[in-house]
């Protein structure tokens, strides 16, 4: 969606607001493709005395797989997005934080999906306390114990053996 900002920019106090609706469902995380539902976006660009600041929120529902148990979960993603517009820049120190705009209109296509993309966690979790996939026995540590007999230790080996030969008599 492009925004023309013509009407403001050259008034101090002066603001625009929008909304709509981003589809980032060809985008892929890892192998996956977690945002099957369109990302609403919604703000406003106001002239602060000259600076045009972009102030936007951007929400979706999330269909994730979590890291370490491998179970599917949907979570709720919010970005906040906040920006300097210019029509030029004045030095190439600070070009990551300001988008220039293309005449009188700036993109917010690509303003949000590059918040949005820059916000995804790199891991995800079904919940903080999530114990994961035993390594040795593939339990679900969340729902049950792990089912691996403990390791002995190599010097005590024959004592674990006398006790196997015991228990089964």
């Amino acid at each position: 969606m492009r925004l023309n900002l013509k009407d403001i920019i050259h008034v101090p106090g002066a603001m625009r607001p929008f909304s709509f609706r981003l589809d980032l469902s060809d985008l892929e995380f890892g192998g996956a493709r977690p945002i099957g539902r369109p990302v609403t976006v919604e703000g406003r660009v106001r002239n602060m005395a000259g600076a045009l600041v972009l102030e936007a929120e951007a929400k979706t529902v999330l269909d994730l797989t979590c890291d370490r148990c491998a179970r599917s979960f949907a979570r709720e993603k919010i970005v906040p997005i906040e920006t300097l517009l210019a029509t030029e820049l004045a030095d190439e120190t600070n070009e990551d934080e300001i988008y220039l705009l293309d005449g009188d209109e700036v993109d917010l296509d690509e303003v949000a999906t590059t918040a949005f993309v820059l916000a995804m966690d790199s891991k995800n979790l079904c919940s903080e306390d999530c114990k994961g996939i035993c390594a040795g026995c593939g339990a679900d540590r969340n729902v049950e114990p792990c089912r691996c007999k403990p390791e002995v230790d190599p010097r005590l080996a024959s004592l674990a053996k006398l006790l196997e030969d015991k228990e089964s008599e």
